[in-house]
């Protein structure tokens, strides 16, 4: 269900200090570092991410937090975001491949009611044309 998740923090170099060692120590390891957000897991899966909450990235005052949930194939996450504007939220990245995260990442993000990132990602690539 969950594919992958992730906080704001305010002091993003701590932060980034403190994760390196606490999920070094089980294994996990920065797999993506984009500079203002960090990707931590192991096998080139960032399962758990880190954004500088500084870096203009966080709508609003609440701090978002940002999940991304695995779907079946390009149309489930159609479906999601299609959705999830129907249901007034807004929409922040129409479906796409991402080929900056991998070649056959496609996903589409939305913000939901209170203000969160939310996505839906298919790891195998977009529609066929």
């Amino acid at each position: 269900m969950i594919d992958h998740f992730g906080i704001n923090c305010a002091d993003f170099d701590k932060s980034k200090e403190f994760y390196d060692k606490v999920l070094g120590v089980l294994g996990y390891t920065r797999q993506m570092d984009f500079g203002v957000a960090v990707g931590y897991g192991a096998e080139g899966h960032p399962a758990f991410w880190i954004g500088d909450m500084n870096a203009g990235n966080v709508a609003g005052p609440n701090r978002e937090m940002h999940v991304a949930f695995a779907a079946k194939d390009p149309g489930g996450v159609q479906a999601f975001f299609h959705t999830a504007l129907a249901l007034g939220a807004e929409p922040l990245h129409e479906p796409r491949l991402w080929p900056e995260y991998h070649d056959k990442y496609y996903g589409a993000f939305v913000r939901d009611p209170d203000g969160n990132n939310v996505e839906a990602v298919f790891h195998g690539g977009g529609p066929q044309t």
